[in-house]
This record gives structure tokens, sequence and C-alpha cells, in this order.
């Protein structure tokens, strides 16, 4: 369901975003709308669907120790790469 919002911004600024949007292929609507998807994604679970083809098949082919985290082995990996 779409809801109306109101914005109040400066007009260059909304000058430039038309530009930008249209230069996109997008409305300025689109455009403000996945930006907002985009800075609070973090704060909610991604869907299946949502996911692209691409992200969709390279989706659980990487399987991680239960005691190592990302931080832990994104380290690791480096190391190996460049030495310490």
């Amino acid at each position: 369901m779409n809801t109306k919002l109101t914005l109040t911004l400066e007009k260059k600024v909304i000058d430039i975003a038309k530009k930008y949007a249209k230069e996109k292929g997008q409305s300025l609507s689109e455009l403000v709308e996945n930006y907002f998807k985009m800075i609070t994604i973090q704060h909610r679970a991604i869907e299946p669907e949502e996911l692209s083809p691409r992200i969709k098949r390279l989706r659980g082919i990487v399987k991680l120790e239960d005691h190592k985290n990302y931080q832990e082995i994104l380290e690791e990996e480096l190391t190996k790469k460049y030495g310490k």
C-alpha cells in the first residue's frame, strides 16, 4: 500500500534530484523510496522474494563454523593473503 509523504527541501536539491531520477529512469518517489529502503535495511529482515536471482543463487553456499564470526574469518583470509 502506498502512502503519500510530503517533504520540504531546498528547490535546488529537488531540481538536481529530479534530473538524477530522470537520468536513471525512475520517478523521484521511486528514488526516495529506494533510498529509505537502503538506509533502513539493517533494521528489517530481507524476505527471500526481495533478493535478486544472482543473490538467491549464492545464498547458502558458504558454510561457517559455529564458533567463528565474519570478522574473524575476514582477518584470517587477509592474513593469508597479505601476511602479518
